[in-house]
């Protein structure tokens, strides 16, 4: 359990967002497979807080809905009308019913930048320095449009927040910046938000009021430095957006070759933040990993593919392919130009070669699909080699059905298998053969219309065309040289 345990935990995700002119509500766009909100609730769990509220508004069935697939056991208080942000906390309090005795922690739903190392060092913060409360603050290389931390020389206490439109040029040169981020003593905060007043522009209960309702009742307000000012970074538009997925993306790389990834080109991979890989593991240029993707120890990835929901095991190749809810057994061999969908499964040393296509199949260890085939409802045992061009059979135009070739088959290239049908241990087919009846182990089945040549066709029915030249000149080649 964290050292750092709050009472509480307040996610403010009730706005509408507007500016990302979307019909997604803002706190539910994605990067790097986790909603907004998503990445702010996982950081804030954390710190195993007794509980953890999302305020929601704007969608707010919808945001519950994400929230209760996702998240379970996150409670959720209802906003009807977005009156500010001190609203937004009373209503989080409403709904957990008292004050809480401890330490309430408000973050924003929309900092999926924000990591739970940096909320558990400003709880720390908060209790070490008895603040009634503590902002998270940043140092920025521009704090433009920010309102700046204003602190007293002597103590370090936080004495004012100042608007950027409101400071003075002295003020202005300040690069430690309001995150919008707070860890409150429960019941003073409680207390605070029935004084907090609406006599300003916007008819809104300001959070950040109560700093000066505290501080003027003799407490101290002190403040907590995030470690890297990109970490309070909110999110209002796509431009927005896509920096944090950039950021967020660097992050993850950097973590993953500090523990003995190799990543080729980090600047053409993407991850998942529920990716995870094996020390060794190499990533090469173009290649996106996401879902619950694992890369084992020795395994190559890449170039140029996508896998969501992929196990690659122990020393696998996969090379210009996409797959989707596959497993990838040790030392397997996956592309170029493959796409592996949901079920598929290979075994140790198996191969689905160039423009291979397989969905809910399984190959046994050593079984080839070398090339140009659709392997679709079928199970396949060890060490068998199927032909180039290949299909499986599957559909009826009602129901799929499912095909079984055994272990040490030798399949021809441009067969069909029509489901359901079982080839046995060791059996051959041979080449242009449709097999729709079973084949006992260790026969040949052969499918196949006797050849028939109709001599003088292409004369008869395509006369003067290329073809028919063609075939007179080398009839008369033919006779010439006998």
């Amino acid at each position: 359990m964290s050292a750092n345990r709050p009472a509480a935990i307040v996610v403010l995700a009730a706005g509408e967002g507007t500016r990302m002119k979307s019909k997604t509500p803002k706190v539910l766009h994605e990067i790097a497979g986790r909603s907004l909100v998503g990445h702010v609730v996982s950081a804030a769990r954390e710190l195993e807080p007794e509980q953890l509220v999302v305020v929601v508004g704007h969608a707010s069935e919808q945001v519950k809905g994400h929230l209760a697939a996702h998240y379970e056991g996150t409670r959720t208080a209802f906003q009807a009308e977005q009156n500010g942000t001190g609203h937004a906390v009373r209503m989080a309090l409403e709904e957990l019913g008292q004050a809480p005795d401890g330490t309430v922690v408000v973050v924003c739903g929309d900092t999926p930048l924000l990591s739970g190392e940096t909320l558990s060092a400003l709880v720390g913060t908060h209790g070490a320095d008895g603040n009634a409360v503590t902002v998270l603050t940043a140092e920025v290389p521009d704090s433009t449009g920010y309102g700046r931390i204003v602190r007293d020389a002597a103590t370090g206490a936080v004495t004012a927040i100042v608007e950027h439109k409101d400071a003075s040029d002295a003020e202005r040169a300040i690069r430690e910046i309001n995150s919008g981020v707070f860890a409150f003593d429960g019941r003073l905060l409680a207390d605070a938000l029935g004084k907090v007043r609406t006599d300003n522009s916007q008819g809104e209960e300001y959070l950040t009021d109560v700093l000066g309702i505290l501080r003027e009742a003799g407490h101290r307000v002190g403040a907590s430095v995030a470690g890297d000012h990109r970490e309070i970074l909110g999110i209002n538009n796509r431009v927005q957006l896509a920096e944090a997925r950039r950021l967020l993306n660097q992050r993850l790389l950097e973590r993953a070759m500090t523990a003995g990834v190799t990543v080729v080109d980090p600047v053409s991979v993407l991850v998942d933040v529920t990716v995870t890989f094996e020390r060794d593991a190499v990533v090469h240029p173009g290649t996106q990993l996401l879902g619950a993707t694992h890369v084992a120890e020795d395994a190559e990835v890449g170039p140029n593919t996508r896998l969501r929901d992929t196990v690659v095991g122990r020393g696998a190749r996969v090379d210009n392919t996409v797959a989707d809810g596959a497993v990838i057994g040790e030392s397997a061999s996956v592309g170029p130009y493959a796409y592996l969908r949901p079920g598929t499964r290979l075994g140790a040393k198996a191969k689905a070669g160039t423009y291979v296509e397989m969905k809910n199949a399984s190959l046994g260890e050593g079984t080839k699909v070398p090339h140009l085939s659709y392997v679709g409802d079928a199970t396949i045992g060890e060490y068998t080699n199927i032909g180039a061009a290949s299909v499986f059979v599957n559909y009826d135009g009602e129901a799929k059905h499912h095909t079984t070739i055994g272990s040490h088959c030798r399949t021809g290239s441009d067969n069909m298998f029509v489901a359901p049908v079982t080839v046995g241990d060791g059996a051959y087919t041979a080449a242009g053969s449709v097999i729709t009846k079973d084949v006992p182990p260790g026969s040949l089945a052969v499918a196949r219309g006797q050849q028939r040549n109709i001599e003088g066709w292409v004369a008869r029915k395509r006369p003067g065309s290329a073809a028919a030249q063609a075939a007179q000149a080398a009839g008369e080649a033919a006779e010439r040289e006998g």
